[in-house]
Parts: structure tokens; C-alpha cells; sequence
């Protein structure tokens, strides 16, 4: 079987949103890799990730370590496929990009989206790149909400759902984290009210992404790698946190930062379907379910009693000090069960780490 490696774009010509709004000439940016003739899998990044998921040898994506030849998901045997998200702004239509009607960019004006509204893109543009079915679905955080609606909206397309260190609706605790990036990104005299020039250095947005870094990890691990060290009378841990708000915010776009977080406000798998328990208990696809010990954001028991719900739902447990980052790193401790999974084998006691 052919192996390939791709990274390109689709065009939806027309994408109804639940808001109401139609967009027309929809782009999605992907990356497709591994066998072209194999079974379909189907990765959805979190909020600052990107369509790149495996890259090349020279620039690595985020998840190269679970994706390649030989690999958890073998690209020897699959074809793996990923899109950056409706919204997003890496070649998507999103703030970023060209409004047709008014030959400017989007900029504040872009509508507002859901996680459904993602969904359904990347399911219009996979019926454009004629993929007829998909073996699994599966995604982290943001990705992990997109997982999920999978499951909800397109049972019959999917076999397998594996959602990664996310609930089954956000809570408040992580509304309220939300709140405060969002707060910090509109509050700051430089936003604009959303009309910056392009390029500028938007302190809120930096703000922003170092609320959320505190978040992503454990105290353990902050404790562990920064024991309260000082440089010319600064914290290490400061500087860390000064260097992540500065990095994302040369390479990612305020708006589409707001943008996606408020996305993620809107998911509920229960929303207009009775209750979460109600949608549990007909979730019809396979459910294979993964938290990460300190996790601050998205609760392991939450995640847990939904899985517990579905017909064919397969929970676990990882310990570890990265907390809600251990969907990104040490693949040796849950990578097993994505390939287990995969080829409906039962899953090694050494992987089995069950709360």
C-alpha cells in the first residue's frame, strides 16, 4: 500500500452555523498521512495546536510521537487525517482570514462558532476528500470535545471515539478560567476592541496563555522544576510564564484565541438532547475514554461516570505530574491502549491504570 505525506486545504462552499450565519467558501487547512488505502483516523487538535499532528523529520508535529510507521497509530496501516479547526488561524477560515463579502479580513466580525459547527465542517470536507467512513476519531481538550460530538452527530460514519483529558461538558471551573483569558485579551487597550493592526503584541493575549499554562500542568510538576529559583531577583517560574504568553503570541491570533475559547463555552454533549446521561446511555460508537492524574480543569470522575453510561464505553486512568498535558507527553504510559483499541485486542494489564 502507498504510503504519502500531505498537507493542503479544502473548500466548503457554503457551512450553515448554528448561530444562524451561513459562511460560504469555507477553508480548511489538513495534513493527511500514512497509507492511502487504509482506514481512516481522524485527529482533532486542542485550542493552540494545529493541523499538523505527525510533520516530517525536519519539523515534527505535536503529536509525532504517537503517529508514525510502526508507531501507536502505524502510519504503515493508516491513513491519518487532521484539520486545523473552523475558527482557527492556520490557513482556516477564521479572523484571519478574507471575508468575501467584504474583501477585508474577518478580523472581530468573524461569527461566532461551536464545537458542532467544527464538527460538521471537517465532515463536509472529508466527503470533499471522498473519505466514505472513518475508523476512529480522536482528540485532547478541544480535540477531545470535537471527539465527542463526533460520536453524537455522526454514529454511522465512525466505529471508535477516543476523547483525551476532556468532560462531557466544560465546567464552571473551566468557564471560569475562559472568563479570565477572555477578560485579559478584550481589556487590553491595544486589542482594539478586536480592530489591532496585523502582527501587533497584544499583552492580553500573553496574559492569557500563561493563565492557561497554569492550568495545563500540576503544582507537582511547577514545584519539581522550579523549587522557587531566582535571577536577578526574578522567579524562574515568572520567566517561564512571560516566555509562553510571548511565544504564542508572535504566532497565534487574539481573535481566534476569543474565538476558540468561546467555543469551548458552548460544549455540552447533553445541550438540546435531554441530558448528558440521556446521551450517554445512546451513545452508539465505541467510547474509549483516557483522564490524567491532576487534571484541573476537566475532572477524571466526570469523564469517568459518562463512559461508565455508554453501552461500549472503556475508561482509564493515567498517573502522572503533568496533569491535563499528559495527553501530549508520555505516550509509553496510554499509548498501548490507543493501539489496542485499534485492533480490538484487550487492552495489556500494564496499561490499565483504572481509577
Amino acid at each position: 500500500m502507498e504510503a504519502s505525506y500531505e498537507v493542503s486545504s479544502i473548500t466548503i462552499p457554503s457551512l450553515a452555523l448554528e448561530s444562524g450565519t451561513t459562511l460560504q467558501n469555507v477553508h480548511l487547512s489538513y495534513e493527511r498521512t500514512g497509507c492511502k488505502e487504509g482506514p481512516a483516523i481522524l485527529v482533532c487538535h486542542a485550542l493552540t495546536g494545529t493541523h499538523i499532528v505527525k510533520g516530517t523529520s525536519e519539523d515534527k508535529g505535536w503529536w509525532d510521537g504517537l503517529i508514525g510507521p510502526g508507531s501507536y497509530i502505524d502510519t504503515n496501516h493508516y491513513n491519518v487525517l487532521s484539520f486545523n479547526v473552523l475558527g482557527g488561524c492556520e490557513g482556516s477560515t477564521g479572523s484571519t482570514a478574507i471575508n468575501p463579502d467584504t474583501g477585508a479580513r474577518y478580523g472581530p466580525d468573524f461569527p461566532s462558532v461551536t464545537i458542532r459547527d467544527m464538527v460538521h465542517a471537517q465532515y463536509e470536507a472529508l466527503q470533499q476528500l471522498s473519505v466514505d467512513h472513518i475508523e476512529a476519531v480522536i482528540g485532547g481538550s478541544l480535540g477531545g470535545m470535537q471527539a465527542l460530538e463526533w460520536g453524537a452527530l455522526y454514529p454511522d460514519y465512525i466505529n471508535k471515539v477516543f476523547a483525551l483529558a476532556v468532560t462531557p461538558a466544560l465546567n464552571d471551573y473551566g468557564l471560569a478560567f475562559n472568563h479570565i483569558g477572555i477578560t485579559a485579551i478584550e481589556g487590553d487597550p491595544d486589542f482594539q476592541k478586536g480592530h489591532y493592526p496585523k502582527g501587533a503584541s497584544i499583552k492580553g493575549l500573553e496574559i492569557a496563555r500563561m493563565v492557561g499554562m497554569v492550568t495545563y500542568r500540576t503544582q507537582e510538576l511547577f514545584d519539581q522544576r522550579f523549587q522557587r529559583e531566582q535571577t536577578n531577583d526574578r522567579y524562574h517560574v515568572e520567566s517561564y510564564l512571560d516566555y509562553q504568553g510571548k511565544k504564542l503570541g508572535k504566532r497565534f491570533d487574539p481573535n481566534s484565541y476569543l474565538t476558540l475559547l468561546k467555543a469551548m463555552n458552548t460544549h455540552d454533549i447533553g445541550r438540546g438532547r435531554g441530558n448528558i446521561e440521556k446521551v450517554a446511555q445512546s451513545y452508539l460508537c465505541e467510547l474509549i475514554s483516557i483522564s490524567y492524574e491532576g487534571d484541573l480543569i476537566y475532572s477524571p470522575d466526570y469523564l469517568q461516570e459518562f463512559t461508565n453510561r455508554a453501552p461500549k464505553g472503556e475508561y482509564y486512568f493515567i498517573s502522572t505530574a503533568f496533569g491535563h498535558d499528559g495527553f501530549l507527553v508520555e505516550f509509553e504510559k496510554w499509548g498501548g491502549i490507543i493501539a489496542s483499541h485499534l485492533k480490538n485486542q484487550h487492552v495489556p494489564k500494564v496499561f490499565t491504570s483504572i481509577k
